[in-house]
C-alpha cells in the first residue's frame, strides 16, 4: 500500500513576499541533504534572485496545450509520476489550468502527486483561501476569480507564513524585485496600497493562528490533557439570564481589552428538561451585547451548573471565568455553597472573578404565575371533589355490608384520582380530606362515629390519605411541565418563525413588527426612539419620542399611550397596542424588542454605508486620476521631450531621415497625449453632467470609415441602414475607441457589423480574442481599471468608460457580450433617425 506523501504549504499575504523563493531555497536543502527533489512547475516571473536558486535542481519538462490559437505550458503530471521523485516543489497551487489539461485546478495536480507517496512543497496567497474570497474583494476591489477550497491548505502536514511589513514590499516593489518596471506604478497605487497589504496580512496572520489553534486542541486531545495552557487569553463570562448579565458582560470585555488578541465568550447553561433557565429577552439583549463587544456566544446543557461551566472553559481552553455574585440570601447561602462556591473550589488553573452587582443577595426571582391547569378545569375539579364525595358515599353506603373496608377505600380512592386528573391537586387533596371524614364515619366501625376501633383500619384510612395526596402532586405536576412545555414549544416557534422570516431577506424592521403584530393579534406595533434628552415625566409626551418604524393601525406617539411597552435601552422603546400582554407573552416581547434594535442598528449602518459611497468613489477616482497623471501621462511627455532635446541638441548632426524619425516620434507622443488629455476631459465633464452634446442625424457609413482609418477591420454594414441620432464627433470617437480596445487583445482582424431592430440601431464590434468572464462585464466600464494584470503601460483604462458614457450622453448604450466560439462583441445602441423596417446586408468591406 503506498504511504500517502506530504504537502508543505508556503502561505503569503500578497505576490511578492517571497513564497517561491522560500519554496526554492527549502528545494535545495533537502537536495543537498541527499533527497530526490524535481521542480514540477515554478513560476520565476522574470524574478532574477528566484531565477538564480533553479539553478542545479531538475526541472521535469512542462507539457505544451494550445487554447484559442495561442500556447501555453502547465505541469506534466503523467512525467512527474513517471518520474517518482521524493519531493516535487509545485508553485501556485490555486493556479486554474488551461482548458484540456489532465485537472482543472492544479491543486488537484497536487492531490495525485500525495496519492503516489510524493511528498510536495508548494506556494499560495491568502487571497486565494476560498473562505476568505469576498472579503478579500471587498477589501482590494478586485475580484479573484483562482480559488483553492481552505480544507486541502489546512491538510496540509506544515503550513509556514512568509510574512513580510508592507512598506518592505512596497521597497521591494519599487526596486523592481516583483514586477516589470511599467507596471510598478499601477501596482503600487492600487492592489499593493498600505491598507490594502496591512488587512491581507492581518488575514494571512489570523488564518494560520486559527489553523495553530486547531492544532493545539488537537494536540491537547490526543494526550488527554485537560489542564489550561495559557498560550493565548480566552475570557469566559457566565450568564444566568438575569438582568446582571449585561454588568458582567462589559467587565469580561474589559478584562479582555487588557491583553491584546484575547478572546471573550460568554456562555449560558440550561437545565436538561429545558422548561427552567433565563429569561430569553435578557439572553437575547445580552447575546448581542457580546457579539457588538466582539465576543461570541454559546449555550451548553447541564444539570450541574458549576460542572457545565468548567467543563465548557476547559474546551475552549480558557484562562478567565467571570462570575456573577449569587443572588441568594445569606440563610440559603449557608445552608447551600452555591454556584459561585462550587465553580471556584473546582476550577483548578483557571482564574474565577466574583463579580458584584445590583442583583446581589436580593434572592432568586420568583417564576412566573403559569397555572397548571385552566380555570375551567380547576373549577370541574372542585366540583367534582365537592359533589362527587358525598354522592359517592351515597351509592356506595347501601352497600356498605357487601363491601369490604379496602374495596371501600379504593372507590373513593379512585375518584381522588379523577378529581387529579380534572382539576389538579388541591381539589384532589381536598377530596382526599373529605373522603377520609366520610369513610371514617360511614364505613369504619364503630359506624356512625368519628372514631376508628381497629388500629389497621386506621392505618388503611393513613395510607388512602398519603396516596391520594401523592397522586395529586403527580398529576398537578405532569400537568404544569406539559403546560410549560407547550408554552416553551410556542415561544420557540413564534422566535424561530421570525428568524426564519428574517433571514428570508425581507426587509427586518418592518418584517420584524408586522410579524408581532399578526402572532399577538394587536392592532399596531411602533419602535419608538427618544428625540429629546431625558426627562422625569416625559413617557406620555409626544414630543420627547419620534416614530422609527411602526407597523398596524394607529401608531403610539409615546410609550405612556401604549398598552404595553418594552424599554430596549435608554433611547429606544418597543410600544404595542391591542391588548394587556401577560406576562409569559412578555418574554418572548422582550425577545422581539431586542431584534428590533439589533435590526435598526444594521439599517442604519447600510445606510451610513450608502451614504459613503459617493465620497469613496469620489476618493477612488481621485487616487486613479493621480495614478493615471503620473505613469500613463509620464510616457508621452518623456517621449516628445527626448525627440525635441534630440532635434535641438548642437552636439550630434541628424541626417534628414532621423530628423524625421525624431519629429514622427514628437508627433506620436503629441498625439497620444492629447488623445489622453481629451478622454481626462470628456470623463470630467460627463461626471460633472456638462459635455455638451449636438444631436443630429448621422449616417453612419459617413462616420465609420473616419473611425476606423488603418486599423485592420471588416466592415459588414447595410447599404439602406437607417440614420441614427447622435453627435457624430463624439460617435467617431465611441466607435475608434472600441474598435482600438478590440484591437488590443483580437490576434486577427476586428468586423463591425450593423442592424435596425425596433427603431434602433444596433452597431456590434466583434473580436476574436479571449473574451472576458460575464461576472466581470461590469469591471471594464469603471475608470482607470483593466482587468487582469496586463497591458497597463497602454494606457489609463478610460477607453471603455467613456465609450459608455458618451453613448449614454447621445441617449443609447453600450453593453459587452459573448462572442459565440470566443471573445467579445461590444453592441452600440443608438435610436434611429429614420424609424422604418429592417434591412438585410448588401455589402461588406
Amino acid at each position: 500500500m503506498t504511504v500517502r506523501g506530504r504537502l508543505r504549504v508556503y502561505l503569503g499575504a500578497a505576490p511578492g513576499v517571497g513564497k517561491t523563493f522560500a519554496m526554492l531555497g527549502e528545494g535545495r536543502r533537502a537536495s543537498e541533504r541527499g533527497r530526490d527533489v524535481v521542480v514540477g512547475l515554478v513560476e520565476t516571473h522574470g524574478r532574477p534572485k528566484t531565477a538564480a536558486l533553479l539553478a542545479g535542481l531538475e526541472a521535469v519538462p512542462r507539457r505544451e496545450l494550445s487554447y484559442r490559437g495561442t500556447l501555453f505550458t502547465e505541469m506534466d503530471v503523467d512525467a512527474v509520476l513517471a518520474r517518482r521523485p521524493k519531493v516535487a516543489l509545485v508553485d501556485e497551487l490555486a493556479h486554474t489550468n488551461v482548458p484540456g489539461s489532465r485537472n482543472a485546478k492544479r491543486w488537484q495536480d497536487v492531490e495525485e502527486l500525495l496519492d503516489a507517496g510524493i511528498d510536495v512543497v508548494t506556494t499560495v496567497n491568502v487571497q486565494h483561501l476560498e473562505s476568505l474570497n469576498d472579503v478579500v474583494e471587498e477589501i482590494t476591489g478586485v475580484p479573484q476569480r483562482e480559488t483553492v477550497p481552505d480544507e486541502v491548505v489546512r491538510r496540509a502536514d506544515q503550513i509556514e507564513l512568509v510574512d513580510m511589513s508592507p512598506e518592505a514590499l512596497r521597497r521591494r516593489m519599487a526596486h523592481g524585485n516583483v514586477y516589470a518596471p511599467e507596471k510598478v506604478d499601477a501596482a503600487l497605487s492600487n492592489y499593493f496600497r498600505i491598507g490594502n497589504l496591512t488587512a491581507l496580512r492581518e488575514l494571512a496572520l489570523l488564518w494560520v493562528a486559527g489553523r495553530v489553534d486547531d492544532q493545539l486542541d488537537r494536540y491537547r486531545a490526543e494526550h488527554g490533557i485537560a489542564t489550561t495552557w495559557e498560550a493565548r487569553e480566552r475570557v469566559v463570562v457566565a450568564l444566568t439570564g438575569g438582568p446582571e448579565g449585561d454588568t458582567l458582560i462589559r467587565r469580561a470585555a474589559r478584562v479582555t481589552a487588557r491583553t491584546k488578541g484575547a478572546d471573550l465568550l460568554a456562555v449560558h447553561v440550561t437545565q436538561g428538561d429545558g422548561l427552567v433557565g433565563g429569561d430569553p429577552a435578557h439572553l437575547a439583549r445580552q447575546r448581542a451585547l457580546v457579539e457588538a463587544l466582539g465576543g461570541t456566544y454559546h449555550q451548553v446543557v447541564g444539570d450541574d451548573v458549576p460542572r457545565a461551566l468548567l467543563d465548557f472553559a476547559r474546551g475552549v481552553n480558557a484562562t478567565q471565568l467571570v462570575l456573577g455574585a449569587s443572588r441568594r440570601g445569606r440563610l440559603a447561602q449557608i445552608l447551600f455553597r452555591g454556584v459561585g462556591a462550587e465553580t471556584i473550589a473546582r476550577s483548578g488553573s483557571i482564574d474565577v472573578h466574583m463579580i458584584t452587582h445590583q442583583q446581589a443577595r436580593r434572592g432568586l426571582p420568583r417564576p412566573g404565575s403559569r397555572a397548571a391547569l385552566t380555570r375551567t378545569r380547576r373549577l370541574a375539579g372542585w366540583a367534582t371533589a365537592l359533589l362527587g364525595m358525598p354522592a359517592l358515599t351515597a351509592v356506595v353506603y347501601p352497600l356498605r355490608d357487601l363491601l369490604a373496608l379496602p374495596s371501600e377505600i379504593l372507590l373513593f380512592l379512585l375518584l381522588v384520582v379523577m378529581v387529579a386528573l380534572v382539576g389538579g391537586m388541591s381539589p384532589a387533596i381536598t377530596a382526599a380530606v373529605v373522603g377520609f371524614l366520610l369513610l371514617n364515619y360511614f364505613f369504619t366501625p364503630p359506624v356512625d362515629k368519628i372514631t376508628v376501633a381497629d388500629p389497621q383500619n386506621l392505618l388503611a384510612l393513613f395510607v388512602y390519605v398519603l396516596v391520594a395526596v401523592m397522586v395529586s402532586l403527580v398529576v398537578d405536576l405532569a400537568a404544569r411541565r406539559t403546560r410549560e412545555a407547550a408554552m416553551a414549544g410556542a415561544d420557540a416557534e413564534v422566535l424561530s418563525t421570525l428568524a426564519g422570516h428574517v433571514l428570508r431577506g425581507e426587509a427586518a424592521l418592518p418584517s420584524l413588527l408586522a410579524r408581532l403584530r399578526e402572532t399577538y393579534g394587536l392592532t399596531s406595533v411602533t419602535l419608538l426612539e427618544r428625540a429629546t434628552a431625558p426627562a422625569l415625566d416625559d413617557r406620555a409626551d409626544p414630543e420627547a419620542w419620534r416614530i422609527v418604524a411602526s407597523a398596524g393601525g394607529v401608531p403610539c406617539t409615546s410609550p405612556g399611550a401604549a398598552d404595553t411597552d418594552v424599554v430596549i435601552d435608554g433611547n429606544l422603546v418597543l410600544a404595542v397596542r391591542g391588548r394587556l400582554l401577560g406576562a409569559s407573552d412578555r418574554r418572548v416581547l422582550e425577545a422581539f424588542a431586542a431584534e428590533t434594535a439589533v435590526a435598526l442598528r444594521q439599517r442604519r449602518l447600510e445606510e451610513e454605508a450608502e451614504q459613503a459611497k459617493p465620497l469613496a468613489e469620489a476618493d477612488r477616482m481621485r487616487t486613479a486620476l493621480l495614478a493615471a497623471v503620473s505613469h500613463d501621462l509620464r510616457t508621452p511627455l518623456a517621449s516628445a521631450k527626448a525627440a525635441v532635446e534630440g532635434l535641438r541638441s548642437t552636439d550630434v548632426t541628424w541626417s534628414a531621415a532621423d530628423q524625421a524619425e525624431l519629429l514622427a516620434t514628437a508627433d506620436e507622443s503629441l498625439v497620444k497625449l492629447t488623445r489622453l488629455v481629451e478622454n481626462l476631459l470628456d470623463m470630467s465633464r460627463l461626471q460633472a453632467g456638462v459635455l455638451g452634446v449636438a444631436l443630429q442625424p448621422v449616417a453612419l457609413a459617413e462616420v465609420l470609415p473616419r473611425a476606423v482609418e488603418d486599423l485592420r477591420v471588416r466592415i459588414d454594414v447595410p447599404d439602406d441602414l437607417p440614420e441614427v441620432t447622435a453627435d457624430p464627433a463624439l460617435l467617431e470617437r465611441v466607435l475608434a475607441n472600441l474598435v482600438s480596445n478590440a484591437l488590443r487583445y483580437s490576434p486577427e482582424y476586428v468586423l463591425v457589423t450593423a442592424s435596425s431592430h425596433d427603431n434602433k440601431v444596433e452597431i456590434r464590434v466583434v473580436d476574436r480574442g479571449p473574451g472576458i468572464p460575464p461576472e466581470a462585464h461590469d469591471q471594464v466600464f469603471q475608470p482607470f481599471q483593466r482587468l487582469g494584470d496586463r497591458d497597463n503601460h497602454s494606457g489609463v483604462g478610460l477607453g471603455l468608460a467613456l465609450s459608455r458614457g458618451l453613448a449614454e450622453a447621445m441617449g443609447g448604450a453600450l453593453a459587452p457580450d459573448e462572442t459565440p466560439g470566443g471573445g467579445l462583441t461590444m453592441t452600440l445602441t443608438l435610436p434611429s433617425a429614420d424609424p422604418g423596417p429592417p434591412s438585410g446586408r448588401s455589402r461588406a468591406g
